[in-house]
């Protein structure tokens, strides 16, 4: 601030002596306002006296306080435009406001302003509020900033009287304001003319320091109140973050988003954010966010550092005008609130009320517009709240209490409204707190946490709020009654006044003071004047409450405790409230005018409209009986439906006809519901559904559950408060200990009123089951009925996009303990057309009744699951809820589906039916969830027991079926959570319980376990979070508690950090895995009935993946030996090492290698692929070893023979040089004289006996061997009579020993040989089934043994001896001997013979075709004579006079020839193979599916002996398929794919056999060589591939010209390759390699055991596939395989996996004495224990149709019949073949 001269000389009042004429003022001030609002007199520093109106005149009190020319203008009290002087300047109108009256004093100061001197004169103004010494002003610039000529800026506040430190200051901001303005003052002109004496300023003049003078007109814009205020509300959109354009939705907070932080600062543009975030937490804090400094604000900060003392008081000065200026207040919570409300659309603004409302906050009934003057109503936020209180009426003495509970806007409440006129130190919303709720702030004040002076959206706002009794003594009110709070000075927001006014049943206003003539005199005497009871509380007065007229009362404010106020308040009201009174309802605000109400927009109407048009059909019916009426479908028949399905997995008696009879009854049900499932009702929800918009739609969804719930609240009110009546009663009576049977009636009476509560309860969630159940009817019939409602396929699809959308969707029917598979599978099918098939982290809950389940999980992620007392949520729900954007990269899947499930340990489920139905949903919830909560309420070990105990087992049958969910145990409603040692000792005490639980569960369900972490990975440290209690303080009005909240935001960070190691699941395996738990749980053992469907779908496509690596491997090894073949036949090679073998196949191991591993690493579905890569690669690992030891042994047997042929092969050079000399001789003797190719032909005829005989003469031949006399021989020896022996030899029963049906004319009875006769004539059978089978699987074993003794022996090298059938014959009868003493009986001689006989016949081909073989590769005359054709064709060359080179290329083309053909047939038959293997549907799958092309083969042809061979020896059939498909597919539906392959083989070979002879060729002309040493390297070449005999050199030493001969044998190549082109391909399929052998290796090396019970045959792809036990997918009834009552003659008709779950038991062996469950059939031991038969509901129709088909065939096989109890059900033969063959395919794609 400038100073003048100090020296300057002063007069008497320290003016400056030079004369007011030559001074220029450095400031003029005019003072404006109420001259009451500072005191008058001496001490005043501003004014020397009251008439100061010239510039002249300086204040010479200023000019002593800062030695500055100041004038100051008194106008004070607004005085007449003819006192105001003309042609003046000013820099700063100063307006003097009271406190208390500041609003009213302003808006008439800035009137007088504006009128005097014009709108151009506002940047001048700078407002100074004064007040008493001890008097508040913090809502003073609030209220003024509703004016939008107000600056902020231009505000002071000061004491009345203006003391000198306050007089500086305010001149500090004069300046500020001086420097800020250009010009720097503001000058005007009255003009002189008697019209511009109206008052009205016509121009003005700007002037500057230098005295330069222009006239300007408007330089200042015309700004309204609008256009101000707007400016500061568009400020502070823009501060936090402007959604109106873009709305927030619910979507947007449908999100899992990063957990709250409690701690750190929110950035500004957070704000919205995190309040949304924590409100939807349930966090009441979101009013209390502590906001992050601005980078500004916190630079500008100094440090303050100086050395002189006046620096430091300017220093003082100057900061606290900067900081005044210059510092941006923090943003006003309810600013942030309202902010939030505007940028919200409706769903997520009900969402906001909905939670704002749980957390005890008042409710915004009235919203000014922010961009426009109207007001809003929104009605539509309050739809969703519900209110429940405990009405208290005092009648004849007593008290009597009822239990409320209403949707908000039906609730008819009194209103009290409170408002105030002015400003007043005394908070309203802090008054009207401590009448509601005073440890709550329901009104936000000025004293709560982060409130600041300015707020710019709150003014005008009208919130409620409730006071709900709890029906207590202690209670404020007896009735729920509404409070009202219009925020700011209501003098200024008349219309908002006016409409309180008019809906309250109490007004209370506010009022600094009783003055008349004040504004606020006038509106209360209104007041008084009008019928509505009104207090009047001032502020100016300390009187208690005084009744100034009826209804009429005035209370004092004036230094009186707050809680003194609030009780007179309080009971005045009660007395008003008392006597008769309106009622307020929210419904009510629409029909006030000029409120516009928010559900009267078009959207919303549309959606209420439709959902009217539902409500109008059971608006005037019983509540009770609307589901009946308009959802038949789930209601009895549903019902009755779950029943009877149940009812299928526990079956007794006749168990196949009792199942088909609950199969139609199930059916007929069906069709029930497909009748009846037409209703008004549901026709007109779907139709909205399916033709609404997106908004609509939404709507249409709310406003039905809004309105049937409005609908059935007063009937459950009614009921509920009934019901709480006789359980009272009931309790009263137990308490007596009262046997009587009133008790029991009191009972029974609950109980009807349970049934009826159960009735009447309806919403949203009965209609979407009603359309699941239609859904279901329609999909299980497969057919459209003849209703006309069709759309029932479009229901899915519907439902998908509400689920997408956030809409919680039923997982199990809570009534009927049921879930729905049929609609669960298309409902998440069609989620994932729409998503695709994503990954989801399920999280699922458990807990008993009412332990806050639901309200934890909508606390945590901000869901809307029913939350109430009782049972409130039945069954299980699912949500889905996606991964926010800024945390989807830490995790691998891209939703979480949260199922929340009913309590456990119901009070309405009490009785014998409580622990299976908790067991279930356990069971079903653990098994289904990636992550479990285990919920708790409480510490009380005992309470936690029976919930520990089902989830233990559970958890339990988990581990049995291989599901690794995880869990956490949260206990809610802990009293001290942050006492740590308490903790621990409770964490002690619950590992404790666990594993003393788990220890009981193990015997329970059969195992071993001695701790709770041998059954889960579970840690006590980490897993155990504890909860403090839900509410601060007793409901109904205590709000959240923050702590819980908190509590909540730490589980979700624990179980996002779990979660982040989690690969989830996909949608589709989630589906499988809900069918598979379910199907599972309807049987009684859970776990040996659990199939999980879509691990057996993994494991059949990584069958068909091992069954491709192997191929490659074993095709790539046929390769190998072909290629070494030839070198071992030309003696090249005579030893082979495994070494060399995995060096040739290396190549191509390594790469199967490395594609098993980017298999199981980069697989879709690696994370459950990955439990059998350890297996797979090992067994790829055998396989390859097997390949290797295979090979080696198949060449090494060829080296053998080669060794052993050696001889011969040693003559064979001497043989054929012998024969070639003989033959060029004999052929230089005729040449001449024999021309005719006949003569030539007899004459070579007659001499090469003549040779051969010469040649062999030294050589003993082999002779053949007599198989047949040789057995017949042994058996002699053996001791049997030779004429049985020739006998049964020629009755040829034997060679079908294993088919055999009866066994008992070849045994005789240990105990009862001599009733035999007599038990086979009354019709007995002394042999049981067991018994039959048993003989059956010896002679197999037998046969077996027999087989591998035989096989052993060196047959194909050194010839076979009778002594290896002796050898067999042994080991036959030592095998029959031990099996007889492990019988009850023994066998015949006849049986002894047969069996011999059999193996004999089995074993009699292999010994044939080895000693053959043998034969072939030993004998000289064999060889010599095969050599004929080849020797006649030298010998007629040489007669028609051919050059030796001819001749020799001749005989090299021959031997080529038969290599060659070898070669292409070897290779021909392993690329058939391979094309086969591709192309043939029943070949290039899994095991399974060449299964299924087995059975339709067997189907379509019909022929039971076929198959009963394929019931016996499933291989043997298997075999025959195959090589039937080989020969179909080569010679009827390909038949030019084989001639084109071998036509490619034929060009191979030539181009390998030109290449080689060209090469050879080549090398000898160049190194000059001979024709041995080109007959050497043309053989070496050959080997590698080719085998061709020893070529001899040694009587075509004559030549020389290898161009010449290369030229003869490229004319003999060209007929070779024409020949081999023309090779039929039954000569190729005949080779050494055939195809059909080759497939049968690949796909018969698998597991061929066989289920105990029918015969089905394990369909898994790999042999040795242990530890997984054997199954097969579909079984088949027990009479196929000849399973019998016993000792009956009736055949079994029940499939094993229907036995499985029954009731019944079975004897394991024809021995055993004791039966065995079916239940526990693995306890059997042996076979039955290797065998997992997974209970299934569904059955193969396949089998059904066998045995109708050939029921009499089977009969007469077994010789028993299907009757009794084996009575075929009337139902099976309804299937057609057609059909049998469909139910397949379906077996496949399952």
């Amino acid at each position: 601030m400038d100073k003048v001269d100090d020296g300057a000389p002063r007069g008497k009042h320290g003016e400056s002596e030079a004369t007011n004429d030559e001074v220029v003022p450095e400031l003029i001030l005019v003072l404006a306002g109420d001259s009451n609002s500072i005191e008058k007199g001496p001490r005043n520093l501003l004014l020397d006296h009251e008439e100061q109106k010239s510039e002249k005149s300086f204040s010479s009190k200023l000019y002593g306080l800062c030695g500055r020319h100041i004038c100051v203008l008194n106008m004070l009290d607004l005085p007449n435009i003819d006192l105001i002087p003309s042609n003046q300047e000013v820099h700063a109108f100063i307006l003097l406001v009271a406190n208390g009256q500041h609003s009213s004093h302003y808006r008439s100061g800035m009137q007088w302003l504006e009128k005097t001197f014009g709108k151009q004169c506002f940047p001048y103004v700078i407002t100074v509020v004064t007040h008493n010494p001890h008097e508040n002003c913090e809502n003073v610039i609030t209220d003024l900033k509703a004016f939008s000529s107000f600056s902020e800026k231009r505000y002071h506040e000061s004491k009345r009287r203006m003391d000198e430190i306050e007089l500086v200051a305010l001149l500090k901001n004069i300046d500020v304001m001086v420097s800020e303005n250009k010009p720097p003052c503001y000058s005007f002109m009255i003009a002189d003319t008697e019209e511009d004496q109206k008052g009205v300023v016509t121009g003005f003049f700007i002037e500057d320091r230098s005295g330069n003078t222009t006239q300007q007109q408007g330089i200042f814009p015309e700004e309204n109140y609008q256009e101000i205020h707007q400016k500061d509300v568009e400020a502070l959109f823009n501060r936090l973050q402007d959604r109106r354009q873009h709305k927030f939705s619910s979507a947007d907070f449908l999100l899992i988003s990063p957990t709250l932080k409690q701690i750190n600062d929110t950035p500004e543009k957070m704000l919205t954010q995190v309040f949304l975030q924590r409100l939807m937490a349930l966090d009441y804090r979101a009013r209390s966010i502590p906001v992050q400094p601005d980078s500004s604000e916190s630079d500008s900060v100094s440090d303050g550092n100086s050395t002189d003392d006046d620096d430091d008081l300017d220093a003082l000065f100057s900061t606290n005008v900067d900081s005044s200026q210059s510092k941006q207040d923090h943003v006003h919570p309810m600013d942030i609130q309202m902010v939030v409300f505007h940028c919200s659309d409706s769903f997520l603004k009900q969402n906001m009320i909905t939670k704002l409302s749980q957390c005890q906050y008042a409710l915004p009934l009235l919203v000014p517009d922010p961009a426009a003057a109207d007001i809003e109503s929104p009605l539509w936020t309050f739809r969703q709240i519900k209110k429940t209180w405990k009405k208290t009426e005092i009648r004849d003495n007593s008290k009597t209490v009822t239990i409320k509970s209403l949707p908000i806007c039906k609730a008819e409440t009194p209103l009290v409204s409170f408002f105030r006129l002015g400003s007043l130190s005394q908070s309203k919303s802090q008054l009207m707190n401590t009448l509601i709720n005073d440890r709550h702030n329901t009104f936000f004040h000025r004293n709560c946490p982060r409130s600041t002076k300015s707020r710019h959206l709150m003014d005008g706002v009208v919130e409620i709020a409730w006071y709900c009794p709890a029906g207590k003594d202690n209670d404020s009110f007896s009735d729920c009654i509404g409070f009202c709070n219009l925020h700011g000075d209501s003098l200024l927001m008349e219309k908002q006044r006016e409409i309180l006014t008019e809906i309250s049943s109490v007004l209370v206003v506010l009022v600094p003071a009783l003055e008349k003539g004040q504004e606020s005199s006038k509106v209360i005497s209104t007041l008084i004047r009008s019928p509505n009871p009104l207090i009047v509380l001032t502020a100016d007065n300390d009187c208690g409450a005084v009744q100034i007229k009826p209804t009429k009362y005035k209370v004092g404010l004036k230094d009186r405790s707050q809680s003194d106020v609030s009780k007179e308040l309080r009971e005045i009201t009660r007395k008003i409230l008392s006597g008769s009174n309106k009622s307020f309802n929210l419904e009510l605000m629409s029909n006030i005018s000029g409120v516009r109400v928010d559900e009267d927009d078009t959207v919303c109407q549309n959606g209420k409209s439709a959902a009217m048009n539902i409500v109008k059909l059971i608006q005037d019916m019983d509540v009770s009986r609307i589901k009946d009426t308009f959802l038949p479908c789930q209601g009895q028949l549903w019902h009755e439906w779950c029943r009877t399905n149940k009812e299928r997995f526990h079956l007794r008696g006749n168990i196949e006809k009792e199942k088909s009879q609950k199969d139609q009854q199930l059916i007929q049900i069906r069709q029930k519901q497909c009748a009846a499932s037409c209703s008004e009702l549901m026709k007109s929800f779907t139709d909205s559904l399916m033709s609404l918009e997106q908004k609509d739609k939404e709507y249409f969804l709310k406003w039905t559950q809004i309105l049937i719930d409005e609908l059935s609240s007063k009937d459950l009110s009614a009921i509920l408060q009934n019901y709480d009546e006789k359980w009272s009663e009931v309790l009263t009576l137990k308490k007596k200990h009262d046997k009587s049977d009133q008790l029991k009636v009191k009972q029974t009476e609950l109980e009807q009123i349970s049934q009826k509560l159960q009735a009447a309860t309806f919403g949203l969630e009965h209609i979407f089951r009603e359309m699941s159940q239609i859904y279901e009817a329609h999909q299980s019939l497969k057919r459209q009925t003849h209703c006309r409602h069709t759309e029932w396929v479009k229901y899915p699809e519907l439902a998908a996009d509400l689920m997408i959308s956030g809409h919680p969707m039923e997982l199990m029917d809570g009534d009927a303990g049921h879930v729905p598979l049929t609609w669960i599978s298309g409902l998440l099918q069609e989620v994932i057309k729409k998503l695709g098939d994503q990954r989801v982290f399920v999280l699922s809950v458990l807990g008993v009744q009412s332990s806050g389940k639901s309200t934890m999980l909508n606390a945590m992620f901000g869901l809307q699951f029913a939350v109430s007392a009782g049972r409130c949520t039945k069954g299980a729900y699912m949500q889905l809820l996606k991964l926010s954007e800024e945390i989807k990269t830490d995790f691998k899947f891209d939703y979480v589906l949260v199922v929340d499930t009913e309590g456990l340990r119901a009070l309405e489920l009490e009785g014998q039916n409580t622990l299976h139905h908790d067991n279930e949903l356990a069971t079903f919830v653990v098994g289904l969830g990636n992550m479990t909560l285990i919920n708790i309420f409480g510490e009380n070990p005992a309470e936690m027991q029976d919930i520990l105990q089902i989830v233990v087992q559970a958890f339990m049958r988990m581990k049995k079926v291989q599901l690794s969910p995880s869990c956490v145990f949260v206990h809610q409603n802990v009293t001290d959570i942050t006492a740590a040692e308490k903790n621990m000792d409770g964490k002690r005490r619950l590992q404790e319980k666990l594993d003393k639980i788990t220890q009981l569960a193990a015997k329970e369900e059969g195992c071993e376990a001695e701790c709770f972490s041998e059954v889960i990975a579970f840690d006590v440290q980490k897993d155990v979070k504890y909860f403090a209690q839900l509410w601060e303080g007793s409901p109904p009005m205590a709000p959240p508690n923050p702590g819980y909240s908190e509590s909540v935001q730490e589980l979700k960070s624990f179980i996002l950090s779990k979660a982040s190691e989690s690969d989830g699941i996909k949608l589709s395996h989630f589906s499988s895995k809900i069918q598979d738990l379910w199907n599972a749980l309807m049987n009684e053992n859970f776990v040996f009935s659990f199939k999980n469907t879509q691990e057996i779908s993994m494991y059949r496509k990584l069958e068909v993946q091992y069954g491709n690596w192997t191929w490659t491997l074993r095709s790539e090894m046929l390769t190998i030996e072909n290629r070494l073949y030839p070198q071992i036949e030309k003696r090249k090679i005579d030893k082979i090492e495994i070494s060399d073998l995995s060096k040739e196949i290396n190549k191509t191991y390594e790469g199967i290698n490395k594609e098993i591993r980017n298999y199981f690493e980069k697989d879709a579905d690696k994370e459950m692929l990955v439990q059998w890569r350890g297996r797979f690669e090992n067994k790829i690992k055998d396989f390859h070893e097997e390949l290797l030891t295979g090979v080696k042994r198949k060449l090494d047997e060829v080296i053998q023979q080669k060794k052993a042929c050696k001889k011969l092969d040693e003559k064979k050079t001497d043989f054929e040089n012998k024969l070639l000399q003989k033959s060029k001789e004999l052929a230089h003797t005729l040449r001449e004289t024999m021309k005719d190719e006949e003569e030539l032909k007899m004459q070579f005829d007659s001499v090469w006996s003549h040779w051969v005989k010469e040649l062999t003469s030294d050589t003993k031949p082999i002779e053949d061997i007599n198989l047949e006399e040789d057995q017949l021989t042994v058996l002699k020896d053996l001791g049997f009579e030779w004429n049985l022996c020739h006998k049964l030899k020629h009755s040829k029963q034997y060679k079908i020993l294993p088919e055999t049906g009866n066994y008992f004319d070849y045994v005789n009875l240990k105990k009862y040989h001599t009733i035999n006769a007599a038990l086979k004539y009354i019709g007995v059978e002394p042999l049981s089934h067991e018994d039959q089978e048993q003989i059956r699987s010896f002679i197999k074993n037998v046969e077996q043994k027999s087989l591998e003794i035989i096989q052993s022996k060196p047959v194909e090298t050194r010839g076979f001896t009778p002594t290896y059938l002796h050898e067999v014959a042994k080991t036959v009868q030592e095998n029959v001997t031990e099996f007889e003493s492990k019988i009850e009986f023994t066998f015949k001689k006849e049986f002894r013979i047969e069996l011999l006989l059999f193996v004999f016949h089995q074993a009699a081909d292999w010994i044939l075709q080895s000693h053959k073989t043998y034969k072939d590769n030993n004998d000289a005359l064999i060889y010599l004579n095969s050599k004929k054709n080849e020797y006649f064709n030298i010998f007629r060359s040489f007669c028609k006079g051919s050059s030796s080179a001819v001749v020799f290329g001749e005989m090299i083309c021959e031997k080529l020839k038969v290599s060659a053909v070898e070669a292409v047939c070897n290779q021909t038959a392993v690329d058939l193979a391979g094309e086969l293997r591709c192309n043939v549907p029943a070949f290039n799958g899994n095991r399974l599916n060449l299964e299924k092309h087995v059975l339709k083969d067997l189907a379509e042809k019909e022929d039971f002996n076929k198959f009963i061979t394929y019931i016996r020896d499933p291989r043997e059939q298997v075999e025959e398929f195959i090589r039937e498909k080989v020969k179909k597919y080569m010679f009827e539906e390909n038949k030019n794919k084989a001639p084109q392959i071998l036509q490619k083989n034929s060009d191979d070979i030539q181009r390998f056999i030109r290449q080689t002879l060209f090469e050879a060729t080549e090398k000898i002309k160049t190194e000059k060589g001979d024709i041995n040493m080109w007959v050497k390297e043309f053989s070496s070449s050959l080997s590698c591939k080719l085998t061709v005999d020893t070529i001899s050199c040694q009587n075509f030493s004559d030549i020389n010209n290898f161009d010449f001969l290369n030229d003869e044998i490229e004319k003999g190549l060209q007929i070779i390759t024409k020949e081999m082109k023309n090779l039929s391909l039954t000569e190729v399929i005949n080779n050494r390699q055939k195809p059909d052998e080759i497939l049968i290796d690949q796909l018969c090396n698998c597991c061929w055991e066989q289920c105990p019970f029918c015969a089905a045959v394990c369909i898994n792809t790999i042999k040795d596939h242990s530890p997984d036990k054997h199954s097969v997918l579909f079984h088949r009834p027990g009479g196929v395989k000849g399973w019998d009552y016993r000792d009956t003659a009736e055949l079994v008709t029940d499939f094993c996996t229907t036995s499985v779950t029954s009731d019944q038991s079975f004897y394991p062996s024809p021995e055993s004495e004791k039966s065995i469950p079916y239940k526990r059939y693995q306890t059997a031991g042996g076979e039955y224990a290797s065998w997992s038969i997974t209970a299934d509901g569904s059955m193969l129709p396949y089998w059904k149709w066998f045995v109708c088909r050939f029921q009499k065939e089977i009969e007469d096989y077994y010789k028993k019949k299907f009757q009794d109890r084996g009575e075929i059900p009337s139902e099976w033969r309804n299937y057609s073949k057609e059909e049998a063959l469909r139910s397949l395919d379906e077996m496949c794609s399952l």
